[in-house]
């Protein structure tokens, strides 16, 4: 099949293809005599793998990782669960990084109950009072 009934069957965009093929997500394709891509199963079962992990927020690293053990079914699943269980960690971070944020966000709307003009502002004012100190690494595993 064609790059866009590729990209038809397994709902995404050409460009995505593309960049999956750039990215070495998806293996080239091999081309016709015109010199198009034509893609088999193999490539739209790869691609809706990959579209599935990103549907759960994970890296280009930690896919090539699931990718290669794919590759090699005789392996044992122990490696799997230790790019899940390091997934989930990273995803318990980041929520507790939200969590702070959801807290910070209640605290300056606790500054404005009622309607007055922006000059006495709770919410302006304590933005412009924050004291803004070095922003925490933030503890993602996206590039």
């Amino acid at each position: 099949m064609k790059i866009g009934e590729l990209a038809q069957v397994a709902q995404c965009t050409v460009e995505t293809v593309r960049y999956y093929e750039k990215e070495g997500l998806l293996p080239a394709p091999l081309r016709t005599a015109g010199n198009f891509r034509d893609y088999g199963t193999e490539h739209l079962e790869r691609l809706r793998f990959i579209r599935n992990c990103r549907a759960l927020d994970m890296s280009h690293g930690e896919i090539r990782t699931l990718l290669a053990l794919t590759d090699h079914p005789d392996a044992g699943c122990g490696a799997v669960n230790t790019v899940f269980d390091q997934h989930i960690a990273h995803v318990e971070e980041r929520l507790r990084e939200l969590m702070q944020l959801k807290a910070q966000l209640h605290a300056l709307r606790e500054r404005c109950q009622s309607e007055h003009n922006t000059e006495n502002c709770g919410i302006l004012q304590g933005l412009a009072a924050m004291e803004t100190n070095p922003k925490p690494e933030r503890h993602t595993h996206l590039g």
